[in-house]
């Protein structure tokens, strides 16, 4: 069914996902984790879905259950160079030549999942500088997934550093403060700078299924306002890991088209990714 639709840029149609994940059971987990699947998905499986829905282009983004360890990811991403860009995750002692290696592959960000308490990178240290440093050379971007309170302290350094910045999952305000959530006001603010992106992604992961539609359709003039349709971004976040009973890729598709009804303003969000995430 195709729900979703691509327009041109620069004679190339786009339309394009940035949010997914790919694995399989077996690989080596990261030491600390909160969750670990027991099932498999693969690039084959994403391509998929994106045929079926009308997408032209992926996101795969390393899952934190991997750690820095973006085996998987490199190999999904060499099968497929012309759909598939990553988002990989890095520790502060990678080397030029391996930040390298991952940019041949097709990688063209870090992200940083801070999710539930995770502890903070110190971004000013010395080593975490050299690595941001070289990131926003090579014009790559930083993801980060953290609760909306904490963004004042996490987003400040990023930016002194000249990366660009993308914020995951509407910026995950508190469930019952919601846009009154003093960190999601900060969010808004940050629209001014012109080098954020917001992803319009995993509502659900925001009180649920009905609150974080709930939360979407309230947010989404907003972050229209301060951001514009060229800096938000949809994401699927398939296969919605924790949450894969919840939802599927055919009802994320069926929620963006709610959340934003008119064709040709969907078609500028999922066409404008192109250029963020290196496909043009």
């Amino acid at each position: 069914m195709m729900l979703l639709s691509a327009i041109a840029a620069g004679g190339q149609q786009y339309a394009v996902d940035t949010h997914a994940h790919v694995f399989t059971r077996g690989l080596p987990l990261a030491t600390v984790r909160r969750y670990a699947p027991d099932y498999d998905v693969t690039a084959a499986e994403y391509l998929q879905r994106l045929d079926q829905h009308g997408l032209t282009h992926g996101v795969l983004v390393q899952p934190s259950f991997l750690g820095s360890d973006n085996s998987y990811l490199l190999a999904a991403l060499r099968a497929h160079p012309q759909r598939l860009r990553g988002i990989a995750m890095v520790d502060d002692d990678i080397s030029e030549e391996q930040l390298q290696h991952l940019h041949a592959a097709g990688v063209v960000g870090i992200r940083f999942n801070l999710i539930g308490g995770a502890a903070v990178p110190d971004f000013g240290a010395p080593a975490w500088q050299r690595v941001l440093s070289s990131i926003a050379q090579r014009g790559w971007q930083v993801e980060i997934h953290r609760e909306a309170r904490d963004l004042q302290t996490i987003v400040p350094v990023l930016l002194d550093t000249g990366v660009k910045l993308v914020i995951d999952h509407f910026g995950r305000p508190d469930p019952e403060l919601a846009l009154n959530d003093p960190g999601f006001r900060y969010l808004l603010d940050l629209g001014a700078t012109g080098r954020v992106w917001v992803k319009l992604s995993a509502a659900y992961r925001t009180g649920g299924m009905i609150a974080g539609q709930r939360m979407a359709a309230a947010a989404l003039p907003l972050l229209r306002q301060a951001y514009g349709l060229s800096r938000l971004l949809w994401g699927s976040d398939w296969p919605h890991t924790q949450h894969e009973r919840l939802t599927d890729y055919t009802q994320q598709c069926h929620e963006f088209c709610t959340l934003m009804p008119l064709p040709e303003e969907r078609q500028v969000v999922l066409a404008t990714a192109a250029n963020l995430y290196q496909f043009d």
